[in-house]
């Protein structure tokens, strides 16, 4: 099964591809992963999205697209993949599409974590990270030292309250088209309750995808 993840930020999709990846027993793949692993590894699709990078340009999709088509080429992928932050925008998801189509692929499952928005800034600017290895933690006030490295909690610009207000208003902007581009593709997403505990949230997902 190829799943493919959306939802706000602070939704906790990383989180869900993770618990959902190993309950399904297939791989976790997230953009940024990728990307890092291509600079890491310095494939020549790595290089040239380091070019784009240096020069402080975004990484063009056709190059994320590249990268991810490596992934889906592996052995690693053979039984399917959780996709987290994969698309963003409708030119990703036909982008996306496309390039899985040309390997006799497709997403099966489109899975929408939905969340108040209210509770989504409550959720955020209540959030910390450790400057070093950024690593998230809730309830805990800035200067605190991390128990993962040592490093020190800050509070992200962007997580402050109005700033979450405005990264919100940005993804419904770039996202309710893309649910719509889904939905007249006969893969309308699952929608599905983001509050609660983590072990909560997966279980109603795994429920959906039992259901569907």
């Amino acid at each position: 099964m190829i799943l493919l993840l959306l939802g706000p930020p602070g939704a906790g999709k990383g989180t869900q591809g993770e618990l959902l990846a190993k309950e399904l027993g297939i791989p976790k793949i997230a953009t940024g992963d990728v990307l890092r692993a291509a600079l890491r590894d310095g494939t020549k699709l790595g290089k040239e999205a380091k070019s784009y990078m240096d020069r402080g340009d975004l990484v063009p999709d056709d190059v994320i697209l590249g990268i991810m088509r490596e992934k889906f080429e592996s052995d690693e992928t053979k039984d399917g993949a959780v996709l987290d932050g994969v698309v963003r925008t409708v030119p990703q998801a036909h982008g996306l599409g496309v390039m899985l189509a040309k390997l006799g692929r497709g997403v099966d499952k489109v899975m929408l974590f939905d969340i108040d928005d209210e509770k989504l800034v409550a959720r955020l600017s209540s959030r910390t990270v450790c400057d070093k290895c950024q690593h998230p933690f809730k309830d805990r006030e800035p200067g605190t030292k991390c128990e993962k490295c040592g490093g020190t909690l800050v509070r992200r610009k962007d997580d402050e309250p109005e700033a979450v207000r405005n990264r919100l208003r940005v993804y419904k902007d770039q996202t309710a088209p893309v649910i719509e581009w889904y939905e007249d593709r006969e893969a309308a997403p699952l929608k599905i309750k983001a509050d609660g505990s983590p072990e909560e949230v997966t279980e109603r997902a795994l429920r959906a995808l039992k259901e569907k």
